[in-house]
């Protein structure tokens, strides 16, 4: 986050306003519509790099007998193309300079945020707009334009979707630790009655 980068706002408008298409069904082998390598790759060109068909073969996926992790992979491509929309910005193009800085936050950096957070919700939520676009800013080094680099990071942790999941997550395992010690202290308090009972 060393940098400024652009204004906060231009990218949460941006992303308010992205068109439908980025929210079809992603190709995985036979089904779905859009193919996000090729968008991927556009964008990568777009931001003055070079992609070949090895480059966006992580974005070629395969249907998988497992329902549930073909929904996985379903959410975290459509993730990748509302993230490719966010990254045509002109401010992005005209640095020319993040084509592998953005490849790598695509291919690598938003696998865990799609395991929680739905894709339209990047578009529908006004806080996880938010949390997309400084998430993509503070992968390529930047900060929003006019933002000390305090002020920047405390934003992202305020609205990090997976730090939020860690500690429900945490509380959760917690209640259940509390719940099984009180258990454990009835069945020992009625095994103790019991005795006593059996004593007298």
């Amino acid at each position: 986050m060393d940098e400024q980068g652009p204004v906060l706002e231009t990218l949460t408008h941006r992303l308010a306003e992205c068109p439908g298409e980025f929210l079809m069904p992603p190709r995985i082998g036979s089904e779905g519509t859009i193919h996000v390598d090729a968008v991927v790759a556009d964008l990568i060109r777009y931001l003055g790099g070079s992609a070949d068909k090895s480059l966006t073969a992580p974005f070629r996926a395969s249907l998988n007998p497992d329902i549930n992790a073909n929904k996985a992979v379903s959410n975290w491509l459509s993730t990748v193309l509302v993230t490719c929309w966010l990254l045509h910005d002109s401010w992005f193009q005209t640095e020319a300079r993040f084509s592998s800085l953005a490849y790598g936050f695509l291919s690598n950096g938003l696998q865990d945020i799609a395991r929680i957070v739905a894709s339209a919700r990047f578009v529908n939520d006004q806080d996880r707009r938010e949390e997309l676009a400084r998430l993509c800013l503070a992968q390529l080094g930047l900060r929003p334009s006019g933002e000390s680099i305090a002020v920047a990071e405390d934003r992202l942790a305020t609205l990090s979707s997976l730090g939020r999941h860690k500690v429900i997550q945490a509380a959760r395992a917690a209640e259940a630790r509390a719940l099984a010690i009180r258990e454990a202290m009835k069945k020992a308090a009625a095994e103790e009655a019991a005795a006593k009972y059996t004593r007298e």
